[in-house]
């Protein structure tokens, strides 16, 4: 039987690559997963939030897996799968959820009931639970028929596979935040960070209809990437405050609509200014107009130890909430129900109504044994989405031109 290379977490900016032991049908505690595949992991990503546990400010344990952006062959079925098929080419949402709670049957697969002893969430490569991540050779995905999105036509798959490898997260969650921060045609919004999901929320208003869609960052060449590819951007470092940078884009100081992409390792506005976990949502406080929404993506969580004092360790921060309640502001947070969204987001990249998205989400994509790599040259500000390709299968693939295949530049070459 084959093993198994991951991925695993060994504390702050500590990885290696482990040789496990090939996975079984069984969860965490031994839980039996009958209802579960095995899948071979066609691609799989390093997320924004995976670097939160990569610096040690999301609690992790020492020798979990990482990994949740998960895309994959399945290549064992457990006895009680019915629909899900040996073979099949599929995605794999982030989220764990057992399609069975009085949550999931609500559409909050992000809370699920059942498959965290310790809080109504679960997530692969998080302390959410147990289940182990997908940043590895193969892994076991539980309740597969409910929760995993088959790709209908394998070889068109594989034509589209490096904008389809996004369904498991990053897109759901930049389109959810803009769902529930209520972008419709025509709305003005503007998005906190220019990272790989504050992009991924760009395409999002874009296909949702918006005119004018500005993203902030400090990262200059994370803006340059956005610019280019069409959107408005401020540079939040700028003496210049954000009311007044978007006044100059839209000639009026506030937006229909806000979105969170940073969270809780967010920075201040102007100049040398530090971090500041609150910093994104007082913003958006300021600017969203009278009546506006905001949807908050951003991971915000408690025990953070390298937070900047007790309070925050906490997960509790200053609003301004006192000053902008008066506003009648919307305001949405949490993790992204991502099989509420993957099909239709499925079915907009198969049929060309987001031939956008490779140009702003700026793919590498990178063997297993260049991902440790990676994570150091993600950390320093890379405008890279890293994508790992376990098997090399993407080689045999045709690749867009726009993508450079397993060419890590060192990380002393990094813009810093």
């Amino acid at each position: 039987m084959a093993g198994n290379r991951a991925i695993a977490y060994m504390g702050p900016r500590k990885l290696e690559i482990q040789n496990l032991d090939y996975p079984k049908l069984v969860g965490p505690g031994g839980r039996k997963c009958d209802h579960g595949v095995i899948i071979k992991l066609i691609v799989t990503n390093i997320y924004g939030s995976d670097q939160h546990i990569y610096r040690g400010r999301f609690p992790a344990p020492v020798g979990m897996i990482l990994g949740h952006e998960n895309t994959g062959e399945v290549i064992e079925v457990g006895r009680d799968v019915e629909f899900i098929k040996k073979g099949d080419l599929v995605s794999v949402p982030f989220n764990v959820s057992c399609g069975r709670c009085r949550n999931c049957r609500e559409g909050h697969t992000e809370i699920c009931m059942n498959v965290n002893p310790a809080i109504p969430c679960g997530a692969y490569g998080f302390n959410l639970g147990g289940w182990q991540g997908g940043q590895a050779e193969y892994m076991m995905v539980p309740y597969a028929d409910f929760a995993l999105l088959k790709f209908p036509d394998k070889d068109q798959a594989m034509e589209h596979i490096l904008e389809l490898t996004f369904l498991s997260d990053i897109l759901p969650t930049g389109f959810h935040g803009c769902v529930i921060a209520g972008v419709k045609p025509g709305s003005t919004v503007y998005i906190a960070g220019a990272g790989p999901v504050g992009r991924a929320a760009a395409a999002s208003a874009r296909l949702l209809g918006a005119s004018a869609i500005i993203v902030g960052d400090t990262n200059k060449e994370r803006l340059a990437i956005v610019k280019k590819a069409g959107y408005e951007v401020v540079d939040i470092s700028k003496t210049a405050s954000l009311a007044d940078q978007i006044e100059a884009i839209v000639g009026v100081r506030e937006v229909d609509c806000g979105v969170d992409c940073v969270g809780f390792e967010s920075h201040g506005y102007g100049p040398g200014a530090g971090e500041d976990s609150a910093a994104v949502l007082n913003g958006l406080l300021e600017v969203v107009r009278f009546g506006g929404g905001m949807g908050i993506p951003g991971v915000y969580i408690a025990g953070d130890l390298k937070a900047r004092n007790e309070t925050e360790k906490q997960g509790s921060y200053n609003l301004d909430f006192g000053k902008a309640w008066i506003k009648s502001p919307s305001l949405r947070a949490g993790q992204c129900p991502v099989v509420k969204y993957s099909r239709d987001l499925m079915m907009a990249i198969l049929w060309g109504r987001m031939d956008y998205l490779s140009e702003v989400m700026n793919v590498e994509v990178v063997s297993l044994d260049r991902t440790i790599e990676a994570y150091r040259i993600f950390d320093k500000g890379s405008a890279k989405k890293f994508v790992i390709d376990p098997h090399n299968s993407l080689k045999k693939a045709t690749i867009d031109r726009r993508v450079i295949v397993d060419r890590v530049p060192h990380s002393e070459n990094i813009h810093k």
